[in-house]
């Protein structure tokens, strides 16, 4: 055994002994390389070993300090909910120590600049680490196209209100579409339009006599993994919406807000088919990271960047943040951690198709086919009263959502449906969970 592994595995047993505490300095490097008998090269490759693994963090100018263990909030499933309602990551894998270990680096590498105002685009060394990682997913961009905002609802508010190069103001929107953004629109007084879109696909002919109606400045999109059906469209659906983009002058506003949580077949976006830079792709790291975070990327095709470097005006995300995810991607974290949960995501959503299968023998649910991310839709009888079935499932301690408020207002093609997220739902939940709701809509509906 190397003499640093052995140095290792000492420090880890006095660690665990507790002659080390959590939060305590470590001795310093020459005076531990005396006490262990070694060389101080030794000593520093086996501190930078235990940094590696989280169990101590270094200060430069300072030493070493035993990570501090925290009181951690239960797992969701502690209050006896099942959670298929919420949309946020899975608490119990969020990367605190790993995002802890950049925050320190960011501080160790960029120091006294991190708390300057910065520029209103991001940080630079970030949106260049961008360059790389957004080409992994076929958005080839410049460094100078990326924006980073604060989340992507702040990039989504202000294409909504800043004017586009056709002088149209119209927004056209899915249907149902992501609700946070449509309930913003209406508060704004926008004008708006909504265009179905199911399990399915997209009608392109009816967005082709859309588009052609001369009214919209941008069509607002989830081509991957949507929010509520979890469905993608096919690739002749994206290569068509961006033809479509080009002949009508009308943007395409990209939410792939999903792509790194998707399984199976894959597609690129909409914007890989954009040869007329008619598209505006936007990431969001919310759902790999923490939505505490709130930070967002924006590819912004050059004749609305200056525009929308207007609105946006001045820096108002934390570099900070910035500089800590620009570690995080770089060393690998963000990679290795993208792969974790998408693979525990998709466990869930397989779980949730087998229970359908045992459960829902009737056929009484028409569960959207191949969805990926967290979300699927539900589909329901019509005379299921959604309102009194999402009531009843609350008093059994089953957490839904309704799709009601997934349209803008007098929208009528609708679809009666709940959207099942299994983001919070545990893997030995889930099975329980869509049973009682097979018993509920059966009720519901009069068998």
């Amino acid at each position: 055994m190397k003499r640093y592994n052995s140095v290792v595995i000492e420090m880890e047993k006095r660690m665990k002994e507790g002659q080390y505490r959590p939060g305590e300095k470590l001795p310093s490097v020459r005076s531990a390389a005396a006490f262990y008998g070694c060389s101080v090269s030794t000593i520093l490759r086996a501190y930078g070993e235990l940094e590696r693994t989280h169990l101590i963090y270094s200060i430069p100018q300072s030493g070493y300090y035993m990570v501090e263990k925290t009181e951690e909030p239960g797992p969701p499933g502690d209050s006896g909910t099942i959670d298929f309602a919420s949309a946020s990551p899975d608490l119990n894998v969020f990367p605190y120590l790993d995002f802890q270990h950049c925050l320190n680096k960011a501080i160790d590498q960029y120091k006294y600049n991190l708390f300057t105002y910065g520029d209103a685009l991001g940080l630079d060394t970030l949106r260049r680490t961008l360059v790389s990682h957004l080409a992994d997913d076929q958005v080839f961009a410049k460094a100078e196209e990326i924006i980073i905002t604060s989340g992507i609802q702040q990039a989504l508010e202000i294409l909504a209100r800043m004017p586009f190069p056709s002088g149209r103001t119209e927004i056209l929107v899915e249907q149902p579409g992501y609700d946070i953004y449509l309930r913003y629109l209406e508060a704004e007084g926008l004008p708006v339009s909504g265009i179905g879109r199911s399990a399915a696909g997209i009608n392109l002919r009816e967005l082709e006599e859309r588009f052609a109606s001369g009214r919209f400045k941008l069509f607002y999109t989830m081509p991957r993994y949507h929010n509520p059906l979890g469905t993608s469209y096919s690739t002749e659906e994206r290569q068509a919406i961006a033809g479509l983009a080009s002949k009508y002058d009308v943007y395409i506003v990209e939410d792939d807000y999903m792509a790194d949580l998707g399984i199976g077949r894959r597609f690129d976006p909409v914007y890989a088919y954009d040869q007329t830079s008619h598209a505006v792709y936007l990431k969001s790291f919310s759902k790999i990271i923490f939505p505490g975070l709130r930070l967002g990327a924006v590819v912004m095709p050059a004749p609305l960047l200056e525009t929308f470097r207007t609105y946006k005006g001045y820096t108002d995300t934390s570099l900070l943040s910035q500089a800590a995810l620009e570690v995080y991607i770089k060393n690998g974290m963000y990679e290795h951690h993208r792969h974790k949960i998408k693979a525990m995501y998709a466990k869930r959503m397989q779980a949730v198709y087998e229970a359908l299968r045992r459960h829902n023998t009737e056929g009484l649910i028409e569960a959207s086919a191949d969805s990926s991310g967290v979300y699927m839709q539900f589909k329901l009888p019509v005379t299921v009263n959604l309102e009194r079935l999402v009531k009843r499932l609350g008093e059994r301690k089953i957490s839904v959502v309704s799709g009601n408020g997934f349209y803008i207002s007098g929208y009528r093609n609708r679809e009666k449906f709940l959207r099942i997220s299994i983001s919070r739902a545990g893997l030995d939940q889930i099975d329980e969970g869509i049973k009682a709701i097979v018993q509920e809509v059966k009720r519901g509906s009069g068998w």
